[in-house]
C-alpha cells in the first residue's frame, strides 16, 4: 500500500467504495496537501509557462499548501534550490534536447522521480505544457504509483503537420489516465479535447493572470509628443509572427513618421529583423533590446503607447495582459484564445496578415493621438479581471474535486490505455504493464521505508524573520530621518549664530551619520538571496 500521509479508509467507508490496495492514495488529514509541479519550462527560463508555474506556486504556498517544482538543470543552476517563500525546486541532471525539453527516457527516469515523490511525501502531481517530456513522464510514473495527477495545457497545436500529429498521439497516451486537465482558455480546451480525446467534463478552464501591483502605468517615462512608441515583447520565433513583423514595421514607419518600435526578445528569427532594419534604413526608428528579464518588462512597457502582438497561434497571451496593465493600447492577431483575454475597448484585433496588422496599428496611433486611451483606467480594469489569488483559488477547487473522485482499480487503468486505439491502445497498455512491473522491482530493491524523508521548509519561522527584518528596516529608516532632521536643525542654528542644543552633536561630514547607522544595522544581519538560500 502506498503511504502518502493520513488514512483514506474512513473516507472510503463513508462513500461505500472499495479501492485496490496497490492504488490506494491516502488523503492527508493533519498536514498541508503537498503538490509537485513538473515541467521542462521553469526559471531561469523566460516565458508564460515559467511565470504561470512560479506565480501559482507562490499563491498556493501562501494558502498553506506545500509546493515543490521539478525541472531539468539550466547552466549553473542544478541540484536543489530554494526560491522566495520557501518554494523548493529540483533541477535534475538531464540535458535539454530541443527547445529546452529533455530527451525521452521512459523507464530510466522512474527511480529518481520515485525517490523525490516519496522524500517530499507528495499527494498530487501537476504537469505543465504539452511539449514538456519531463511532465509527461512524471505523470505516467506517478499514476503507476497511485498518485492523483493533473495536467495544465498552455498551447494550441494543429492536426495536419507531422510534428503536431506526433505530439498529439503522445499526448493521448500520457493523458489517457489523468484525473483532471486544466486549460488557459476555452479555445485551448476545445483544442485539447480533440487532440487528447478527453471528456469535456474532465477539463476545466482557468486563465493565466498578472500581478497588477508589478505592472503599473508611468506616463512620465514615455517620450514627449509627437513621438509614439510601439512595444513588441516576444520570443523571436516563427510562431510569434516575426515574419509578419518584417512587413508590418516598414509600412507603419512609412505611413506614420512619428512612430518608433522598441523590440524586446531573442530567438532564431532575430536575424530577419536586423536585415529588415538594414534594408529599409530604420536604425533611428527601431530599437532591438535582445532578451529582457521579466523583472525589467514593466520598465520597457512603461516607455510605450501601443503594444503589438503578431502571434500566429496563442492559447492565452499573458504579454498583452501585462501591456494593458501598464496602460498600453493592444494591437494583436485574433488567433486562438486571444479574443477572450481583454475587453474590446482595450484591444484592436487583426487578421494574421501584414495588411490587417498595419491598418490596426495605424488606427491605434490615431486613438492615442486623439487621447482616447486612459492608462490608469486600463490598469484598474486589468486588476479587477485578473488575479493570481483567484487563479490559485480556482485551482484549489480542482484539487479538491480530484481528491473527492473515487479511486480506480488496476484493470480500469489498463482499460483506459486500451481505449486509445486498436493498435496504439495495446502498445500503451504494454508500456503501462512494464512500468507497473518496474515499480514493483524498485519497491523490492529499495523499499520506501529506507528512503529518507526531507524536512519541510520552516515557512512560519521564515515569515516571522521577514517581518522582523521589515521592522528593523523601518526602524533604521526612521533613525536616518531623525538624524537628518537634527543635522538640518543644527545647520540652521549655526547659520543663524545659535549654539546647538546640549546633547546634540554635529556630525563631522554629511555622510557620517547615515553611514554609521547603516553599519550598525547591517552588522550581524544575514542577507538572504531571493532565489537561492
Amino acid at each position: 500500500m502506498m503511504d502518502n500521509g493520513g488514512s483514506l479508509e474512513t473516507l472510503m467507508e463513508e462513500k461505500g467504495e472499495e479501492t485496490e490496495e496497490c492504488f490506494q492514495n491516502e488523503i492527508p488529514q493533519r498536514r498541508p496537501i503537498r503538490i509537485c509541479m513538473v515541467s521542462d519550462f521553469f526559471f531561469p527560463g523566460l516565458g508564460g509557462v515559467e511565470m504561470h508555474i512560479y506565480s501559482l506556486a507562490q499563491c498556493l504556498l501562501q494558502m498553506g499548501y506545500k509546493v515543490i517544482v521539478v525541472t531539468h538543470f539550466r547552466g549553473e543552476r542544478h541540484g536543489v534550490r530554494y526560491m522566495t517563500g520557501g518554494l523548493k525546486v529540483y533541477y535534475l541532471p538531464f540535458h535539454p534536447f530541443h527547445d529546452n525539453c529533455t530527451l525521452p527516457t521512459i523507464f530510466s527516469f522512474f527511480p529518481l522521480i520515485r525517490k523525490i515523490l516519496i522524500r517530499e511525501r507528495i499527494d498530487i502531481v501537476h504537469g505543465h505544457q504539452a511539449t514538456s517530456n519531463l511532465a509527461h513522464e512524471t505523470i505516467f510514473h506517478a499514476r503507476t504509483m497511485g498518485y492523483k495527477v493533473l495536467y495544465t495545457d498552455h498551447s494550441l497545436f494543429g492536426f495536419a503537420d507531422a510534428a503536431c500529429i506526433h505530439i498529439n498521439k503522445l499526448l493521448k497516451f500520457f493523458l489517457s489516465d489523468i484525473d483532471h486537465a486544466i486549460c488557459v482558455s476555452h479555445t485551448n480546451k476545445e483544442n485539447l479535447v480533440l487532440r487528447a480525446a478527453l471528456r469535456p467534463t474532465n477539463v476545466s478552464v482557468i486563465p493565466n493572470a498578472v500581478d497588477a501591483t508589478r505592472f503599473i502605468p508611468d506616463v512620465s517615462r514615455r517620450p514627449p509628443p509627437p513621438r509614439l512608441n510601439v512595444i513588441i515583447l516576444a520570443r523571436l520565433t516563427y510562431r510569434k509572427g516575426v515574419d509578419l513583423l518584417v512587413d508590418v514595421i516598414p509600412h507603419v514607419c512609412r505611413r506614420e513618421p512619428n512612430v518608433h518600435f522598441i523590440i524586446g526578445g531573442d530567438g532564431p528569427k532575430r536575424i530577419l529583423l536586423e536585415e529588415m532594419r538594414e534594408r529599409h534604413r530604420l536604425h533611428d526608428r527601431m530599437e532591438l533590446l535582445g532578451a529582457v528579464p521579466h523583472a525589467n518588462v514593466c520598465s520597457v512597457l512603461q516607455r510605450g503607447h501601443i503594444f503589438l502582438n503578431a502571434s500566429l497561434t496563442e492559447a492565452f497571451c499573458i504579454a498583452i495582459v501585462e501591456a494593458a496593465a501598464c496602460g498600453l493600447l493592444v494591437v494583436t492577431t485574433a488567433v486562438g484564445g486571444v479574443p477572450e483575454v481583454l475587453p474590446s475597448e482595450m484591444v484592436r484585433l487583426a487578421e494574421p496578415s501584414w495588411q490587417s496588422l498595419t491598418e490596426e496599428v495605424v488606427g491605434a496611433v490615431r486613438q492615442v493621438v486623439e487621447g482616447q486611451v486612459e492608462a490608469d483606467r486600463f490598469h484598474q480594469r486589468v486588476a479587477e479581471i485578473y488575479s493570481w489569488q483567484d487563479v490559485a483559488r480556482r485551482t484549489e477547487e480542482v484539487y479538491r474535486k480530484v481528491w473527492a473522485a473515487p479511486r480506480l482499480g488496476i484493470l480500469e487503468h489498463f482499460s483506459r490505455f486500451l481505449s486509445s486505439g486498436p493498435f496504439s491502445g495495446l502498445l500503451f497498455a504494454i508500456f503501462a504493464a512494464l512500468d507497473f512491473f518496474f515499480w514493483s522491482v524498485l519497491e523490492w530493491l529499495q523499499p520506501r521505508e529506507d528512503i529518507e524523508i526531507a524536512p519541510d521548509f520552516p515557512l512560519e519561522s521564515w515569515a516571522l524573520e521577514e517581518k522582523e527584518k521589515e521592522a528593523e528596516d523601518r526602524e533604521f529608516h526612521q533613525q536616518v530621518v531623525q538624524q537628518q532632521r537634527r543635522r538640518r536643525e543644527t545647520l540652521e542654528r549655526s547659520m543663524g549664530g545659535e549654539q546647538p542644543e546640549e546633547g546634540v552633536s554635529e556630525p563631522s561630514t554629511a555622510e557620517e551619520a547615515p553611514v554609521a547607522a547603516s553599519h550598525s544595522t547591517e552588522k550581524g544581519r544575514e542577507t538572504i538571496p531571493i532565489d537561492d538560500r
